[in-house]
Formats: structure tokens, C-alpha cells, sequence
């Protein structure tokens, strides 16, 4: 089923967004979505075509535009809704022919080509808020997508830089966005990724995961982005700092406590 914008609401259920960072294989990313839906139910699967930012050029980077798109309609011909990445303008049109919420990676939210691309689409547009972006400034960004008209904007916050290899995640900063008049996920598996921590690749601190998603959701976010994999160990892209699969189920439970009560105190 399509997700509406209306599910990042005010005083609706918190929504996850989850699955693995890059489409490995087409059996792959269906066992994944099937996992996920056992463990928590109703959420949305995101899964990359293509990561071109990847540390290293000898990374792995997906399965490139057209033959990515067709594994997403897939997994949405099965019922789940697709988050996907998009990172040039031309891919605008055809990611959303199959995806219902359009991302914009961090390293790319300041490009108003992009934005307004993706706006234009009638989309949902989930703006990762840049490492380098002050909380107070990331609305710039979702002005630009609302300029199209479509202003089912969504913005999340991924850490910022804090010095060499190291993400931090200022709290404050949830309110902030959220203040700016946008729903605010929260990206608690990319907030504690160690950016080229690894030499060729980026490592991750998968053990504050639950930490900080604990904090977000008390803070008020409206969604939680977790990449989640069945075994990191083999992920072909950030599995330093993604989710085990068999984590998800507890993970989710004891979020969605924290958000009833929030919830309840608003």
C-alpha cells in the first residue's frame, strides 16, 4: 500500500522507514522486506540503486538506475511502499514512477536543481539534512521543494560533522527543524557511521543506535530511518553502522513505548 504524507502528522504513529542501504540482489532485498514486515508490520522499505558517494571508487555501488527501479517495483508490486535515493535531476522522473517518497542524499540537499526536480514529481521528498547544514538552515531546502508547489516535505536529521571520522547528533536541533513548520525523521543508523572511518570505507557505531533513536523519538521526531541488514558483516555497503535484522523487532517495540507516552504528554 502507498504511504500519504498525512502519516508524518502530529499525533499519528510513528513511522519507520527501514531496509538496507543498497539493492545487493533481487532475492535480497525481497527476503529483507518480507524480514522487516514480520518484525514491526506496516513500514516504509528503502533500498539505494545506486550510492555515488561511496568512499572508495572501487565501493560497490548498486545496480544502477534502470535494472534498481525495476527490482523497487518489485518489492512495491508485493505491497510495501519505496523510499528511494535519487541524485541527478534525469532520475527524478523515473524513481518516481515506482517510489512513493523521493530522498535527497546529505551530500546533495543544497542542489536546487535536484530539489525542485524532485518537487515537481508530486512526491513525498525526504531531505537528508547535510553533515555540513546547521539545523536552523535545512528549511532553505525544503523551500526550494515547496517552490514547485508540492509541499510534502520531509527533513531528517543524519549527525553532523565533529571533527576527522565522527558524526554528533545535537537534540536540539530536532525541535529546530521541527519548528521550521516540516515532519522530522530521524536517521539513527547514518548518525553513527564513522564517515572513511575504515581507510577505504566508512566504519560505524552500531551500539549507540537504540541510544540515540531512544532520544529522538522522546524529542518528538515523526519518523525513524534505520538501515537495516540481515547480516552487516556482509553488507556491500555501510554495514559498520547498520541494524541487525533480528534487533528490529525489540528495537521497534520499545520506540514506539517511548512515542505513545510522548503522545500522551503533548
Amino acid at each position: 500500500m502507498p504511504i500519504d504524507f498525512s502519516a508524518f502528522a502530529p499525533g499519528r504513529p510513528l513511522v519507520l522507514i527501514a531496509g538496507p542501504c543498497v539493492i545487493e540482489s533481487e532475492e535480497h532485498v525481497h527476503r529483507m522486506a518480507r524480514g522487516i514486515r514480520e518484525a514491526v508490520g506496516s513500514f516504509v522499505f528503502k533500498a539505494s540503486f545506486d550510492k555515488a558517494n561511496r568512499t572508495s571508487a572501487a565501493s560497490y555501488r548498486g545496480p544502477g538506475l534502470d535494472q534498481g527501479l525495476r527490482i523497487l517495483a518489485g518489492v512495491k508490486a508485493a505491497g510495501f511502499p519505496i523510499l528511494t535515493d535519487i541524485h541527478e535531476p534525469a532520475q527524478a522522473g523515473p524513481a518516481a514512477a515506482v517510489a512513493d517518497i523521493l530522498q535527497i542524499p546529505a551530500f546533495l540537499c543544497r542542489q536546487t536543481d535536484l530539489l525542485v526536480e524532485a518537487g515537481r514529481t508530486g512526491r513525498i521528498v525526504n531531505i537528508k539534512k547535510g553533515q555540513f547544514v546547521a539545523p536552523g538552515d535545512i528549511h532553505h531546502a525544503a523551500g526550494k521543494v515547496a517552490s514547485t508547489g508540492n509541499h510534502q516535505v520531509l527533513v531528517t536529521e543524519r549527525g553532523s560533522s565533529f571533527g576527522y571520522h565522527n558524526l554528533v547528533v545535537d537534540m536540539r536541533g530536532l525541535k529546530i527543524m521541527r519548528d521550521s513548520g516540516w515532519p522530522v525523521v530521524f536517521d539513527a543508523t547514518h548518525s553513527v557511521q564513522l564517515p572513511g572511518g575504515a581507510g577505504a570505507a566508512s566504519g560505524g557505531q552500531p551500539e549507540f543506535i537504540e541510544t540515540l533513536a531512544r532520544a529522538a523519538v522522546a524529542a518528538g521526531v515523526n519518523g525513524v530511518f534505520v538501515e537495516v541488514h540481515d547480516a552487516p558483516e556482509k553488507a556491500l555497503s555501510d554495514g559498520p553502522n547498520a541494524l541487525r535484522l533480528d534487533l528490529l523487532a525489540e528495537f521497534w517495540r520499545r520506540l514506539q513505548a517511548i512515542h505513545a507516552l510522548v503522545k500522551e504528554w503533548s
